[in-house]
């Protein structure tokens, strides 16, 4: 017969389950009632600014989020730039990079008792990089040159979609607790807005921004030129290459609490083994920014450079496709698909060919690729890209103009930030056979399925089909050619065939 449980062990055990329920207590809700702030505070990395972050629920979705909250002391000075700061936000949304954590949602909230926008972000529940090198750094092992490639790759991917929006993006607090690791290899970059808020925000709204500067401990990764009227993207590529130094040797030693001196950084570098990983490192440290090459040119360096293989190619042409496809188009090929049959052959001067047949092929694995090229751990760098969208209104100063009288204008509907992962048309004819019906499924990156019909006239076209979507917030304005070309597809197949 098992000894009864101490009473003692029982009581923590009591509390610890007490503790969680009050945890998961719902706080505060959102205005449209989807996001449910809980009591559980997050270390999302060092947001400067950010007074509270809390875990969230995200009751559309079924995931946690982050819920951020950034208060204002002068309410007056807050309800009179509410315009500007609603602007900023909505060009934040648009930041949409596989690499850099997701702003969802954000809104106002102007009560009598305080003044604050609230925001929701991506939660990265596996933590802070600084975190996960410690924890490596704890078991004795030492960082695989292959794993550090790959962050940096896709650090840098992140630092040159922001660098080449119109005007450049500077992150401007890039170190190893903004950056952000998954369980699967991907990273993400958060604190994006910061730089953003704080320059362009007047200067009687600046104090929540600028009352906590950055951590001592952190003062290394800011270059001397940090904070100057005249810094560029300089400022992150030094910042990079302090974060590329300590993922190669874990840590960069501070004297206790205090900043880490010019000599534990420099024994750092002399302790780097691999030349071509010194000499990288050493080009984004240099002391004068205009030295350091951009994060495009990094990309390119013999440290990182590899060719892409032909399945990495496909597997990103496929995924840019995706719409045109169904969503388990793997699945769906494979059971059609013959598994003793040659899928590639290459001959032999002496002796049979060598075959390879689809059963040597390892879906699951394809499925998980595919899935992990999706999610940008693979991101394709190697070739000249589309610039992304310009963001003029979040940075650039607005250019004086003349005073206009105002005209009421309609009320703008909500954007669509999502993108569009498959898309699905069917077209009848109208009993009276005078028109025909469009019936139109959209299925969102979240897995939200998007159905639309329309009674089509003679007179619409694809592209004005496209637009509006876009205008009535259907979809997202990345997604307008694509949609357009795809109905005129659509359009010529069959009205061709009943013409």
């Amino acid at each position: 017969m098992a000894a009864p449980e101490p009473a003692p062990r029982r009581g923590r055990e009591r509390e610890r389950e007490d503790e969680s329920e009050d945890e998961s207590d719902i706080l505060e809700e959102s205005p449209c009632g989807r996001w449910q702030k809980r009591r559980e505070q997050v270390n999302q990395g060092n947001m400067p600014g950010i007074q509270s972050t809390f875990l969230a629920m995200d009751t559309e979705e079924g995931v946690e989020v982050v819920w951020n909250e950034l208060h204002f002391g002068d309410r007056k000075a807050f309800a009179a730039h509410e315009e500007k700061i609603q602007t900023m936000f909505e060009q934040l949304a648009l930041v949409d990079h596989p690499n850099i954590v997701k702003l969802h949602k954000y809104w106002l909230d102007a009560s009598e008792a305080r003044a604050r926008v609230i925001f929701i972000t991506e939660y990265v529940s596996s933590g802070s990089l600084k975190q996960f090198l410690k924890k490596t750094k704890k078991n004795h092992k030492a960082m695989n040159a292959r794993a550090w490639k790959r962050w940096c790759t896709q650090i840098l991917s992140a630092l040159s979609f922001l660098h080449a929006c119109s005007p450049p993006i500077i992150h401007g607090n890039l170190t190893s607790d903004t950056i952000f690791i998954q369980h699967n290899g991907l990273i993400k970059i958060g604190s994006v807005w910061y730089r953003i808020f704080s320059n362009a925000l007047p200067d009687d709204l600046r104090s929540p921004i600028r009352a906590e500067r950055e951590e001592l401990r952190n003062l290394h990764f800011f270059p001397p030129e940090y904070g100057e009227v005249n810094d560029g993207t300089a400022v992150d590529i030094f910042s990079f290459g302090m974060c590329a130094l300590e993922m190669a040797v874990l840590e960069i030693q501070a004297n206790g609490d205090t900043r880490v001196t010019e000599e534990a950084i420099a024994r750092a570098r002399h302790s780097l083994s691999d030349p071509n990983m010194r000499e990288f490192i050493l080009s984004c440290l240099a002391r004068d920014p205009a030295c350091r090459p951009s994060a495009h040119n990094l990309l390119f360096h013999r440290v990182l450079f590899e060719v892409h293989s032909l399945k990495l190619l496909a597997a990103h042409c496929f995924i840019q496709h995706q719409y045109l496809m169904p969503e388990n188009v793997v699945e769906e090929k494979t059971k059609a698909m013959d598994l003793h049959a040659v899928l590639a052959e290459m001959p032999q001067p002496h002796g049979p060919p060598m075959q390879w047949r689809y059963s040597e092929v390892s879906f699951l694995e394809l499925d998980k690729f595919l899935e992990d090229v999706r999610n940008g751990i693979y991101p394709l760098m190697n070739f000249a890209a589309a610039r992304p969208l310009g963001l003029p209104r979040v940075l650039a100063p607005p250019p004086e103009e003349a005073q206009k009288a105002k005209t009421p204008t309609p009320e703008p509907f909500d954007s669509e930030t999502r993108k569009v992962v498959q898309m699905q048309c069917n077209l009848e004819r109208s009993e009276d056979k005078a028109r025909w019906h469009l019936t139109l499924l959209l299925v969102l990156e979240d897995r939200l399925h998007r159905q639309l019909t329309y009674d089509l006239l003679p007179t619409d076209s694809a592209q004005d089909l496209a637009a509006e979507l876009v205008h009535y917030g259907f979809l997202n304005e990345d997604d307008r050619t694509k949609l357009a070309a795809f109905l005129e597809t659509t359009f010529l197949k069959y009205r061709g065939t009943q013409a």
